[in-house]
């Protein structure tokens, strides 16, 4: 009876902490989904001219730019910096980098299991879009798509022409995130 008792609650504590793990992973996701719908409505405000547009009152980034990969249906908001607790919200710019449309190298970071998920079906000569806070848009074709030990190998490149470079977390399927391995894709700007 002791035994069939204990089994029973090892049984419920198990469960318990099984559904709390799911839960957590399903929120990750949720919080990354309706992010860009907030952001959406705040990368209007920034169209219609409103300079650092925030998605919500309490929020130290907004958008930037809209990125895109027509072709996988895909489309993203750019924020304005890549610090962790931007990314848990969508691709963010690199500090330091040219800004999206821009001459020059920009560099955009995003999690490999949500917003930048599609970065690995991206093939070469694909297209992505970018459109710009002042609602230009920019075409870029894809170039190279490689695997870069960071501890070994420099991930940027220079350019005097409009460039992006995306950056995320590679493999994409591991269940131990971070490690030293990114998956790079550059872009560069169609005349």
């Amino acid at each position: 009876m002791i035994a069939a008792r204990a089994t029973a609650i090892a049984g419920t504590a198990l469960f318990g902490i099984g559904l709390w793990q799911f839960a957590g992973g399903v929120a990750i996701h949720a919080k990354a989904m309706l992010a860009q719908i907030l952001l959406e409505r705040a990368w209007q405000r920034t169209l219609a001219g409103e300079a650092q547009a925030k998605p919500w009152p309490w929020a130290d980034t907004w958008p930037v730019a809209r990125l895109g990969a027509p072709g996988l249906g895909e489309w993203v908001y750019v924020l304005a910096d890549a610090s962790g607790r931007s990314l848990a919200f969508g691709p963010g710019h690199v500090a330091g980098t040219a800004a999206p449309g821009a001459r020059g190298n920009s560099v955009i970071a995003g999690h490999r299991d949500t917003h930048f998920r599609f970065l690995q079906v991206l093939a070469a000569e694909d297209t992505i879009t970018l459109e710009t806070a002042d609602g230009r848009t920019q075409t870029f074709r894809v170039g190279d798509r490689r695997v870069v030990d960071t501890r070994h190998a420099q991930i940027l490149q220079a350019s005097d022409a409009p460039m992006l470079t995306l950056v995320t977390c590679y493999p994409f399927d591991t269940v131990v995130p971070g490690g030293p391995l990114r998956y790079v894709v550059t872009a560069m700007a169609e005349p």
